[in-house]
């Protein structure tokens, strides 16, 4: 069993480092003993996203609720003989991750599936469930031996994932729309996206960013700056939608450059070790 369950960890490492390079540098600024839970959470989510947005030739909510079976018989047994749900079962029982913030995240994916338009409430629904949950789960390893700061940090963390999102959204715009018939934002029609739309959205996100930063400077060292790393490096992407015309926005896909991604770690690093955060 120790080999499959390292065999199981690997995977999930893999996974996040091939689907996202930015998240895993984040992960590898953690101290060693936080990184494998952490790969585990985005092995799981990552394995469920793909699932509803790009498995097309499938039968996708056929897949997902084989996957939302899976995962729950790997949660109560302790074991899976998808490696990915076996890593994921070890971080829940290990970690006491919430069941509550599975179920949320579970059903986010399902409404992915369905809910193609978003009002304010199934917006804030939705983000919950597919981001906020996120950061909780992760803030759950962050804290499991310090329950009280779980209690103290909850709100920041769930700001940190909803800018996260936001931002997320901002950037896919026209392959949410375009490719599977996404509106992610209330009241907002993307044939015809305006800077007073961007500029709404980026208000919000703004706030979100701030509350969230809050939560980030009280985060212990050996987590610290795994975190700011992807704060700094998600706030420098809003940073180069924030400067473009709506136009240009709702057209293509922005992306930060690896040069910028390594500045970004120089500077995270120093300032972390300096206490400026």
């Amino acid at each position: 069993m120790e080999l499959y369950n390292l065999t199981s960890l690997q995977i999930s490492k893999i996974i996040t480092r091939r689907y996202s390079t930015s998240f895993s540098l984040g992960v590898r600024m953690l101290s060693s003993k936080y990184r494998e839970p952490i790969y585990a959470i985005y092995g799981f989510v990552r394995l469920a996203d793909e699932i509803v947005d790009t498995f097309h030739a499938f039968d996708k909510k056929q897949l997902l609720s084989d996957f939302t079976r899976q995962t729950w018989e790997a949660i109560n047994t302790g074991i899976s003989t998808n490696p990915v749900l076996h890593s994921f079962q070890w971080v829940v029982r290990e970690y006491n991750i919430d069941r509550e913030l599975i179920e949320a995240f579970l059903h986010s994916m399902e409404m992915d599936l369905d809910h193609k338009i978003h009002d304010t409430e199934t917006l804030k629904e939705y983000i919950y469930g597919s981001a906020e949950v996120v950061g909780l789960m992760c803030l759950r390893v962050f804290t499991h031996d310090q329950p009280d700061q779980f209690e103290k940090l909850k709100y920041p963390a769930r700001k940190l994932g909803e800018a996260f999102q936001k931002v997320n959204f901002l950037r896919d715009i026209r392959a949410d729309f375009q490719h599977l018939g996404r509106v992610y934002f209330p009241h907002v029609d993307f044939n015809h996206f305006t800077e007073a739309d961007k500029k709404a959205i980026e208000a919000d996100i703004a706030k979100d960013f701030a509350e969230a930063y809050k939560g980030i400077i009280q985060l212990k060292p050996a987590i610290r700056l795994g975190v700011y790393l992807a704060y700094r490096y998600y706030l420098k992407l809003f940073e180069k939608i924030k400067h473009a015309p709506a136009k240009e926005v709702a057209s293509r896909r922005f992306r930060v450059k690896n040069r910028t991604k390594a500045t970004l770690l120089a500077k995270s690093v120093i300032r972390n070790e300096l206490n400026w955060v």
